[in-house]
Order: structure tokens, then C-alpha cells, then sequence
């Protein structure tokens, strides 16, 4: 793979000692698999304006000030990557907007960085395929990562966050996947893999929004120390898409139940699995404390429970039939 500095200031010194700097074309890119080293927030802005499908954007450790946005789409053949390790940290200037805003930007892979300080942390918007891996989310005003505005196939792993929604309001999710009340959100197939969820978060660790169809939850482990109650938020999660898998996760430290399922519009809420997870419900004080509440179970909009499932305190594992 080539090296590439795009920053213009960058480029006299280079020049001055006999090198080169090359510009690729899109389609050069793509075929290069170019590197962009970048080291400032000025080159990291530079950088998403001119990256090009294959590009890696890499960033040495350090902290980037700003409001970053790439609109840049890669392809599901020739992705880009942005990359570093847990101290290339991406905060804003004012602790407002979004930290990374994925606006468009398709088949973007986020990795190892650390997302702080800002309203939201990363938020994809009309963004199919992004994959987010191994990145710290924390210290926000509101949720931490949100697909949304159909950003379908998206992948969030083998990442913490905790520490947000310090608003007060409820409204700060650790993942939040749709739109509430918008039907026309199909962030559909968003896969939230072994990650860490929690404490802090001022909102369900995970809230799956109607409109979307076929999450898949898996190997989790939720910590809800910090739920507040203000806006419904008493359980680590809350289905209210359809088809959405919960399994192999791991949930403590409740206000009330470990896992919800709601229908907030007429036929969604629907088709949820529930296998394998272990919640710890001790200390709870809601009138529920079940480990999976579901509100909307029917011949019509079926939830299945599996005595896979276990839990400690509280007042039982559902409050619907167990499947064997």
C-alpha cells in the first residue's frame, strides 16, 4: 500500500527535499489501496473531503478537535477505513454536534478510535454497509451510536461505550438503530456484536426503533447503571423492530427489566427471539423486574423466549410462555 499526505502544507517540505506528492483520481485509489497519514484535525478534515474508495485514512495518536463528517461513499468491493488506536481521540471544539457523522458515507470501517465530548458520538445517516470495530464511545450528551436513515447492513463490535446521554432527559442510548416513529427508516440488518455497553448511559443500552427489521444482538454485556427513567428507559433494551435476534447476552443493574418489546405502531415489535441470555436483576425497583417483559405478544405479532435464558433476582424470567 502507498502513503499519501493530502494536506497542502504539508506538501513544500516535500517538495523542497526532491519527493512527490500524488493526487489520486477515485478509480486510481480504489486500485492503489492509498494510506493517508494524518496527524491534525486540519488533515483529518482534509482527508474525508478527498478520500477515495480503498483509501485508509490512519491516525497517529492524539486528539482531533472538530465536528468530522465524510461523505465520501466506499463500495462493497474497495471499503474505506479510518483507523487508529484508542489515543487518536475525536472531540468536538464545544461538546456539541457529532463527533463523526457518516452522512452517506457507505462501506466506511471505523476502527480503534475514541469517540468523546460531543452531542452524539457516531452517527451514520443513508450509510448502507459501516462497520464500526474496537472504538470507545463515552462522555456525551446524547446516544452514542446511531444507524439511521436507512443505513442498513451495519456492523457495531467489539466496542465500549458508556457515559452518555448526560442531558438527563433519557434520550442518551448507547446504540440507538432507526427513527422514532418514522416507518420510512429502514436501517435494517444491524448486527451490535460483543460489545460493552454501559455504566452511564442515560438511556436503553440498545433501543431498536419500528421500522427496522432484523437486528441481531449478540454477546453483549449490558450494564444499566445509570438508566434514568425519564423517557422509558428501565431496561437495557428495547425491541420495538421486527425480527430482531437477542442472543448470548449478558445484563446487570436495572431500574426495572432486562429486555422490552413494545409495539409503537400497528405491526411492528414484532418476531423477536430471545436465547441464551443471562440477566441479574437484583436491585431493580420496577413494578416489572422480569428479565424479557414483552407487551405485545400474539397469534399475529409472535415473541419467542427460550428457556435458554436465565436470571437472578427479580420476579422471573417473562411474563409469556417459555419456549423449551
Amino acid at each position: 500500500m502507498r502513503a499519501r499526505t493530502l494536506l497542502p502544507a504539508l506538501l513544500a517540505p516535500l517538495l523542497a527535499t526532491g519527493g512527490t506528492a500524488l493526487l489520486a483520481t477515485p478509480a486510481d485509489a480504489a486500485a492503489s489501496a492509498t494510506v493517508i497519514q494524518v496527524s491534525t484535525a486540519a488533515q483529518l478534515k482534509t482527508a474525508l473531503t478527498a478520500v477515495a474508495p480503498g483509501d485508509t485514512i490512519k491516525l497517529a495518536d492524539g486528539t482531533y478537535k472538530g465536528n468530522f463528517k465524510a461523505t465520501v461513499a466506499g463500495t462493497a468491493a474497495a471499503r474505506i477505513t479510518l483507523v487508529g488506536s484508542p489515543a487518536a481521540v475525536l472531540t468536538t471544539t464545544t461538546g456539541g454536534g457529532y463527533a463523526l457523522h457518516l452522512n452517506g458515507a457507505a462501506y466506511w470501517t471505523v476502527q480503534g478510535v475514541t469517540v468523546t465530548d460531543a452531542q452524539k458520538g457516531i452517527v451514520a445517516d443513508a450509510a448502507n454497509g459501516v462497520v464500526i470495530d474496537s472504538v470507545t464511545v463515552h462522555h456525551l450528551t446524547m446516544e452514542g451510536v446511531h444507524f439511521r436513515t436507512s443505513s442498513s447492513n451495519g456492523i457495531l463490535r467489539n466496542s465500549r461505550i458508556y457515559d452518555t446521554g448526560n442531558d438527563g432527559r433519557g434520550m442518551g442510548e448507547g446504540v440507538y438503530v432507526g427513527s422514532a416513529g418514522d416507518l420510512t427508516d429502514r436501517s435494517d440488518n444491524t448486527q451490535i456484536l460483543n460489545n460493552t455497553i454501559g455504566p452511564d448511559v442515560g438511556g436503553e443500552n440498545i433501543d431498536i426503533k419500528e421500522g427496522t427489521t432484523g437486528a441481531r444482538i449478540v454477546g453483549n454485556t449490558f450494564d444499566g447503571n445509570g438508566l434514568t427513567n425519564a423517557n422509558f428507559d428501565d431496561s437495557w433494551v428495547d425491541v420495538k423492530g421486527n425480527n430482531t435476534l437477542v442472543e448470548g447476552n449478558t445484563g446487570r443493574n436495572t431500574r426495572n427489566n432486562g429486555y422490552e418489546t413494545h409495539t409503537q405502531q400497528t405491526g411492528w415489535g414484532c418476531g423477536t427471539v430471545f436465547r441464551s441470555n443471562r440477566s441479574d436483576l437484583t436491585g431493580a425497583t420496577g413494578t416489572g423486574r422480569l428479565a424479557v417483559n414483552v407487551t405485545n405478544n400474539s397469534a399475529s405479532c409472535r415473541t419467542t423466549v427460550y428457556g435458554s435464558n436465565t436470571v437472578t433476582g427479580g420476579n422471573g424470567l417473562t411474563n409469556i410462555a417459555v419456549t423449551p
